[in-house]
């Protein structure tokens, strides 16, 4: 019996971790529980999942104390349930940068992390990894796009790749022009086609920017080199992403678009588990199409490999940047264009700072008051 920590138990990724959880109960249980400030989800999977800890970290006025034998609540509830034993491994499903001092404290603790957590990785990548490498604490991805990755590597034997391939469903937009999307709205960018995700995650893939977090996570997970990792747009969300090999051989992961298949591998590696539910049946397919991704229309698609390429915090400035961009946005304050050309700004301005821990906190702190100060006024 495996005991899963969840961080972020009542977002999409948590629920479905659940699921996964429900569906296999003699493999895991939920040893820990903790949310932001969703509080009756979290009630409901308290009285079903019986943790032996939970926690809250915005509790709403007059919240009662859940029946647990630990309760965790308050702004440091996160950085209190990485000190707690009680649990196998950690899925960091939490979302912002507050992810990036979870993971390194669970690495230096050796808990297993099952990453869902783009923030850590863009923001932090050295740090984590190097802590990763140290300690020897396997950090497994979750996200859809590096769970294939990393399922194509387990084929790889003693050949090391030769580029990836980050497939990207391009979004609710998908073919407008730039003059278009400088009109669309809120309520319109939430509507993806494919998947069923966050605001935040949802805002980023309707952008493109969600990909060059992905390149940037990419290649510190992969230690690969930013210009040996392309982003294809593949609009059926079929090809969750490929590796190619020296030989010319592409190997790629396919399946219908299903978040289960990559928590449930974290979880249960390097096992399959036989998941409920559909089956991808090729025969049913009309054709995958694959095409360059629109960089006019789509900047931000191509930040990723410029962040990598600035180095020390300028991932961590354009990641913070891109995440108030994104609340301004959804708050109407800020035109869709300028998600990506904010973010830009903010990353250029952070250039040449060397990344530490703090580093690329102060760094994020910076690039979100900058966007602030350029954001329409309340």
């Amino acid at each position: 019996m495996k005991r899963i920590a969840i961080f972020g138990s009542t977002g999409s990724i948590g629920r479905q971790a659940l699921e996964v959880i429900a569906a296999f109960p003699d493999r895991f249980s939920a040893g820990l529980l903790l949310a932001g400030s969703n509080a009756p989800l979290l009630q409901e999977q308290i009285g079903r999942f019986l943790p032996e800890t939970a926690g809250l970290a915005f509790p709403p006025a007059g919240y009662a104390r859940p029946a647990v034998a630990r309760f965790l609540q308050g702004p440091d509830a996160l950085e209190q349930a990485c000190e707690l034993d009680g649990y196998d491994a950690a899925l960091v499903a939490v979302v912002g940068v507050a992810g990036l001092r979870a993971v390194c404290r669970l690495l230096e603790r050796g808990i297993p992390v099952l990453l869902a957590n783009k923030e850590a990785l863009v923001a932090g990548g050295e740090l984590v990894m190097g802590l990763a490498r140290r300690t020897g604490t396997p950090l497994l991805p979750v996200d859809s796009e590096h769970s294939a990755i990393f399922q194509c590597l387990q084929a790889r034997g003693n050949n090391a790749p030769a580029k990836l391939v980050l497939t990207a469903s391009g979004g609710p937009f998908r073919g407008l022009s730039r003059q278009e999307l400088a009109r669309v709205t809120p309520d319109q960018a939430l509507r993806h086609p494919n998947w069923s995700m966050g605001r935040k995650i949802t805002v980023d893939s309707a952008s493109m920017m969600n990909k060059a977090l992905e390149v940037i996570e990419a290649a510190h997970l992969f230690s690969m080199p930013p210009e040996r990792i392309q982003v294809v747009v593949h609009r059926e969300s079929i090809v969750h992403s490929a590796v190619e090999f020296a030989d010319g051989a592409l190997l790629a992961q396919l399946g219908l678009a299903d978040m289960r298949l990559p928590i449930a591998y974290a979880m249960s590696y390097p096992e399959r588990l036989p998941l409920p539910g559909r089956r991808l049946d090729l025969t049913a397919l009309n054709g995958l199409h694959f095409e360059r991704p629109d960089e006019e229309a789509f900047p931000a698609v191509r930040l990723g490999h410029e962040a990598l390429r600035l180095g020390g915090v300028a991932p961590a400035a354009l990641n913070g940047a891109n995440e108030r961009c994104v609340e301004l946005f959804l708050a109407g304050k800020l035109a869709f264009p300028d998600i990506a050309e904010l973010a830009a700004a903010a990353m250029r301005r952070a250039a040449g700072v060397a990344l530490t821990l703090e580093n690329a906190l102060a760094a994020d702190a910076e690039a979100r008051a900058y966007v602030q100060a350029c954001a329409k006024p309340a």
